[in-house]
């Protein structure tokens, strides 16, 4: 009789996916945990994610972002606040450029606010970042995205050289949405681990 049998193999199978889905789940819980913890705290620079623009102004999402890096340069917590995101299908202004005109409108100096190149994915993003680092002793970084985002966000950040700490946006309108909260940690199970082996 073959060892493997169809029997066994089905078991072997089963027991596969029961393993995955327990990963799976365990990565949601971390990421979010991760979610929920602000380390506002002072750094060298203030990076702001991007997100979607429309026609030169920051979606809601962007702005809740980019409002709750203004109340963090405020307190001084950081010298500088770098904006970062690229060019959507169809657009012509980056992300990066319009939260940086948005932050000045403000009331932000301009000379405290840097567009950064824009980026294609949050990999590149901060890639661009840890460039605007290079010959610099200290790389602290406050991090402001949505909460879902942050475990990714410092994986890739340390990973860069960077010394990264979170600061979730707390008035997004995707934390203040449940199901759409929720939406963005399930799958956030699926990047994180991909993050972890590929950089992506």
């Amino acid at each position: 009789m073959p060892f493997w049998t169809l029997r066994r193999k089905f078991a072997v199978g089963a027991l596969a996916l029961v393993v995955l889905a327990f990963g799976w789940a365990a990565m949601v819980v971390a990421v979010a945990l991760v979610a929920t913890r602000d380390q506002a705290r002072t750094a060298d620079a203030i990076v702001v994610l991007g997100a979607a623009q429309y026609n030169g102004r920051p979606s809601p999402v962007f702005r809740a972002r980019l409002d709750h890096a203004a109340a963090l340069y405020q307190r001084g917590l950081a010298p500088v606040v770098l904006v970062t995101g690229g060019i959507g299908m169809g657009d012509t202004l980056s992300e990066s450029d319009v939260g940086r005109r948005y932050l000045v409108k403000e009331g932000l100096p301009e000379t405290a606010v840097t567009a950064l190149p824009a980026g294609s994915s949050t990999f590149s993003s901060l890639g661009g970042v840890a460039r605007w680092f290079k010959g610099r002793d200290s790389r602290r970084v406050l991090l402001v995205s949505d909460g879902f985002h942050m475990l990714r966000l410092q994986i890739l950040a340390t990973r860069l050289g960077l010394v990264p700490f979170t600061s979730p946006a707390p008035n997004s309108p995707i934390r203040s949405s449940p199901r759409r909260n929720a939406s963005y940690l399930l799958a956030e199970g699926f990047k994180v681990p991909v993050t972890w082996l590929f950089n992506r």
